[in-house]
């Protein structure tokens, strides 16, 4: 499974970014792998539905 982000790199070298899924939580990684792995960690905590008031983006057919 992919998912799709978002990402830029600072000023001090360090990377950001978040999973557009779930654009209000953001996250670092030293580098771009290191990011990478906490958008994962992320990705695991936020689909569990364990966690209130995580927003999420769905579609849905009309008309």
């Amino acid at each position: 499974m992919k998912k799709q982000f978002t990402y830029w790199k600072e000023s001090d070298g360090k990377f950001l970014g978040y999973l557009n899924e779930y654009p209000d939580h953001w996250t670092q990684g030293e580098n771009l792998e290191d990011l990478k792995e906490h958008l994962r960690d992320l990705y695991e905590e936020f689909s569990s539905n364990e966690i209130p008031g995580i927003r999420k983006v769905e579609e849905i057919e009309v008309g």
